[in-house]
């Protein structure tokens, strides 16, 4: 089944049949609902042939996207893959702060100008997939009108149960309220400053606080507060008789005995709901019918807002605060005894309970009606880790989709550990790519050098790390810090589990909170997904590690703390208990796989990354920087298992979140193949800036770990080319953006909490006078040539995992702008913004190539060869093989996948293999390792003198079989041997640094 207005080479839709072990998937859907009624069975999901993300904000709406729309077609994409677009907060730059998930975000653009974008996707036969995110919203500010209504009306607010508060904390003071930590500095002093004012909003009868940029409503239950205070003064203007003050006073009784905040029965919500907006209109016309009443309430609010400096003068705005459903709190109060679940530790983003059916309805509205309409065709899900049951919210999902009539295509933005798969229960196509972006990463990387580029490493920093040392110390300084909170949630809860059995109660709960934060900071994955469904496998193994390892760490005296915690964890601490105790078990052991999440995120990805710099291109979101490379063997495997279980998986090379680009990573990989010159180039390049160091607390910064990494950051993203003035001004500027951000968030001399300015700007300073040296200074002198080498061996690097990207198994995603290089840092830096009219230009030039001769082609693409810096050579890979895959779709969603052997001198250099369906025959052939196979750096990896003997086995060749190479046209002419059909690689690579070769048998 077509959609419509497609081309003939457009993607299709494919029967189930076609999905292979993943169509059965979609069949949970149905086993965690119960429709209402028989529905016809939805068409099966339209698989994306390849998806371009864009980065939508007010700098990149809907009408400069539908501009791009050609060229995207033209560059070879099915789908555009758009990042989130619902209404989020003001300047919001990537969208993931939604406010209203039912209304497109204003600052992008208008519902015609949405419609207007969606048309021209159909007119080039392109779909769109959305990034959304069911796990958290964007809130403080006074831009989210649920959060506002928590704020005004506590518990009793109608969305007081769609965001994860506790109402109840270990601290009394706090029970029914939210603690707010939006405060610069501690609470009295931000009072007694007169930064917190009181005012009233006349036109709705509304009174609120104000600090900066954030408002807080008042509970209307306490506007007696307000409008009773010196109600004699009044009354002695206006008399006591006169109607206006009866109203008034009249008006105070109603508010004083609305239903309070802790009154949550439906009716009594209902009451309050309806009564106190009836108020507020009587008070706002009472208001605009009295100008004595309107100056009265002027007078009060300015004795309430106090003088600054004077502190008695708040003593009534203080009381009417702590009247109120939440408190106001310094910031730094937030890692200990903040009761609203975030994302990760952004006090701007609240979690949601997504397993709560009225959170789920009130937040897919817009989605399911894109869905229905056909304008969205696929969804991203973002940070499924966060939600409390992510299955159940998948499932949940898939059967509303197929309600209104489409099953879509889904990915989830899971980071799996080395050893981990995801989850063969859920109703998903796989992942957005984070693991295989770590997997063809480290093809590039030599596993044999791992030793020794350890032994420089420690070298030059004056000490061994060991890494999962440090991991463990991250995740714990975490738990002790930004997450503390959560933590004595969870410590709370299991105290009461232990409470509720005389065989554990005698355990305390600072015991408890210790053996926990012992087993989150062992535990070998994310998270766990143990259900009321289900307790798998995989999930008691990692649970039984973590008790494990925990054990032998601790210095507890009794052990078998741990054993109630596994057993709780496990849930076989249930069995047999009453009901109550199951609930309380149950609801304890996956609040704390909500937990582990985080704590891993920012232990590993936002710490130890950070701090441990061996080879930096292994330290990327979904990587481990433990694991140096991945042999051909395991890539092989890993590829064979995808095209098996997740065929339709997102593979992806750089994205919003990659903390370096794939060019970045292609370049510093080349380290790993020349560790000598690189020990032999720190060391030259270390003595030569050792006086441009500054003695901070008297000691020479930067550190000599921070040093390396510096050295490495640099060798990766320096400009290609001869940059002017201009551009090295702009990159010195990023170098300290990105250098401040990485220091801090290291956690060793500075952090984000606590910035160590001194050390800071020393940092900055160093990096700066290397980037601004004279070119014959001793360090650029050497550094520049090294760094020419190591730039142009990583585009080698670079056009072959783009191949590879785009030829195995799974879904290939291009990040905005990766289709030519792309030297980019961790987001903001990867945001910035793409010059479109420059690839379209360059992208011009390449499809002229395929209209030529054979002969012409290849002359064209060897020009290409020789000016590899302009990004056409990387530009010619992508088009080719977007174009192959929209004219042979089948082979690409449904072929199999064979590792081909490489044979010959430099065997170990070429990663070869074959995606075969039917008759149609694609072969990628992709070089690595060009240091040591290249002499000299200003060669081309071509032809015999390079490749001498080494040829790639043709299992699968038939005598009527033809080859021809993609980006020439040339035909390709396999070789006889004793064992069977060859090509040989100087023929493959005669022209082009990378092979990508059709065949077929007729």
């Amino acid at each position: 089944m077509k959609h419509p207005k497609t081309p003939e080479n457009a993607p299709v839709a494919l029967p189930p049949s076609a999905l292979a072990d993943s169509g059965s998937r979609w069949l949970l859907a149905q086993e965690h609902s119960q429709p209402e009624k028989t529905l016809s069975q939805p068409p099966e999901p339209r698989i994306p042939l390849s998806t371009y993300r864009l980065q939508f904000n007010r700098d990149f709406t809907f009408n400069q996207a539908r501009d791009i729309v050609p060229y995207l077609s033209a560059l070879g994409i099915s789908h555009l893959y758009a990042s989130p677009y619902f209404k989020a907060r003001p300047g919001s730059r990537h969208g993931y702060d939604i406010i209203d998930h039912n209304t497109l975000n204003p600052e992008i653009g208008t519902d015609e100008e949405f419609e207007q974008l969606c048309a021209t996707l159909a007119e080039h036969g392109m779909g769109q997939i959305l990034d959304v995110v069911p796990n958290h919203m964007g809130v403080q500010g006074g831009d989210n009108t649920w959060w506002l209504d928590i704020l005004e009306n506590g518990p009793a607010s109608v969305y007081a149960g769609f965001f994860d508060i506790d109402w109840a904390p270990i601290k009394a003071k706090l029970h029914g309220k939210v603690l707010l930590p939006v405060l610069g500095n501690s609470y009295g002093a931000v009072l007694d400053n007169a930064e917190l004012q009181l005012r009233f909003a006349a036109e709705h009868g509304e009174f609120a606080i104000y600090y900066h940029e954030n408002h807080f409503p008042v509970d209307p239950a306490e506007y007696p507060h307000i409008l009773a205070y010196r109600i004699d003064t009044l009354s002695a203007s206006l008399g006591r008789d006169n109607p206006l003050l009866m109203e008034y006073q009249s008006l105070v009784t109603a508010f004083r005995h609305l239903p309070r905040r802790d009154e949550v029965l439906s009716e009594r919500q209902l009451e309050r709901r309806r009564d106190k907006e009836v108020y507020k209109r009587h008070l706002a016309g009472l208001v605009k019918q009295s100008s004595d009443i309107a100056l009265f309430l002027e007078e009060n609010l300015r004795i309430f807002n106090g003088t600054a400096g004077q502190s008695s003068r708040f003593d009534q705005l203080h009381h009417l605060l702590e009247a109120q459903a939440y408190r106001l709190t310094f910031w730094r109060v937030a890692a200990d005894e903040i009761n609203y679940r975030r994302f990760f530790d952004i006090n701007d983003l609240a979690g949601l309970r997504m397993e709560n059916d009225d959170v789920f309805d009130a937040t897919h509205q817009l989605v399911l009606r894109l869905v229905r309409e056909g304008k969205l065709e696929g969804l991203r899900l973002d940070h499924p880790d966060g939600l409390y049951d992510p299955e159940a919210y998948f499932c949940q999902l898939v059967e509303q989709c197929r309600r209104v009539g489409h099953t879509p295509y889904l990915v989830v933005e899971k980071i799996l550990a080395v050893r981990e798969d995801l989850r063969n229960s859920w109703p998903v196509q796989g992942t957005t790519g984070y693991e295989f972006t770590n997997l063809l990463n480290g093809l590039f990387v030599v596993t044999g050098a791992a030793e020794r580029m350890t032994r420089l490493y420690n070298s030059f920093i004056g000490e061994p790390i060991n890494f999962d040392d440090l991991l463990y110390r991250s995740k714990q300084l975490i738990m002790k810090t930004a997450l503390s909170a959560e933590l004595n949630v969870l410590a709370n809860q299991l105290s009461k589990i232990a409470e509720a059995d005389r065989h554990t109660r005698d355990y305390t709960l600072n015991g408890l909170r210790s053996a926990l934060a012992e087993i989150v900071a062992c535990f070998p994955v994310y998270r766990g997904y143990i259900s009321d469904r289900e307790v798998g496998t995989e999930d008691l193994r990692n649970i039984e590690q973590a008790t494990a390892a925990a054990k032998r760490r601790s210095t507890t005296a009794d052990t078998g703390i741990f054993d109630f915690l596994r057993e709780v964890l496990t849930l076989a601490a249930a069995e047999r208990k009453s009901p109550t105790y199951y609930q309380q078990v149950i609801a304890f052991a996956m609040k704390f796989q909500q937990f582990t999440s985080p704590v891993m995120a920012k232990g590993l990805e936002d710490t130890s990354a950070y701090i441990y710099h061996r080879l930096l291109s292994l330290n990327e979101v979904g990587g481990d920087p433990r694991r140096f490379g991945v042999t051909l063997t395991a890539f092989h495997r890993a590829n064979q298992t995808r095209a098996k279980n997740w065929p339709h998986a997102m593979v992806t090379t750089s994205t919003h979140d990659t903390k370096r680009s794939e060019d970045m990573r292609a370049r510093l990989n080349v380290l790993s193949e020349i560790p000598a010159a690189w020990r032999l180039a720190l060391r030259h390049w270390s003595r030569a800036n050792r006086s441009l160091k500054h003695r901070v607390d008297g000691m020479p910064v930067p550190t000599p770990n921070d040093e390396y990494f510096i050295y490495q950051t640099l060798l990766g993203i320096w400009p290609p080319g001869e940059p002017d003035a201009d551009e090295m001004a702009r990159f010195s500027v990023r170098m300290a953006e990105y250098l401040l951000k990485a220091v801090r968030e290291a956690k060793v001399h500075t952090s984000w909490i606590n910035p160590n300015t001194a050390y800071e700007d020393a940092v900055v300073a160093f990096a700066d006078r290397l980037i601004n040296a004279p070119e014959e200074s001793a360090f650029l002198a050497d550094f520049l040539p090294f760094q020419r080498r190591i730039a142009r061996l990583g585009l080698f690097n670079s056009l072959s995992q783009t191949l590879i990207k785009l030829t195995v198994p799974g879904v290939p995603d291009i990040y905005q702008g990766c289709e030519c290089w792309d030297f980019s840092l961790v987001d903001p830096d990867n945001r910035r913004p793409v010059d479109f009219g420059h690839r379209r230009a360059s992208l011009d030039v390449v499809q002229t190539l395929a209209a030529r001769t054979p002969e012409q082609r290849r002359t064209g693409v060897r020009a290409l060869c020789d000016t590899l810096e302009d990004g056409k050579a990387k530009l010619l890979v992508v088009r080719t093989a977007l174009a192959l895959r929209q004219h042979w779709p089948e082979v690409f969603l449904q072929g199999s996948y064979v590792p081909l052997a490489v044979k010959g001198e430099h065997a170990t250099h070429v990663c070869a293999y074959a995606r075969l369906a039917g008759e149609r025959i694609v072969i990628t052939v992709a070089p690595r390792f060009f240091a040591r196979l290249l002499d000299d750096t200003d060669r081309l990896p071509l032809g015999e003198k390079i490749w001498a003997n080494t040829t790639v086995d043709l299992p699968f060749h038939r005598p009527d079989s033809q080859y021809l190479c993609a980006f020439t046209g040339k035909v390709m002419k396999p070789q006889q041997h004793l064992s069977g059909w060859r090509l040989a690689v100087a023929q493959l690579l005669a022209d082009f640094p990378v092979g990508l070769i059709t065949g077929e048998t007729k």
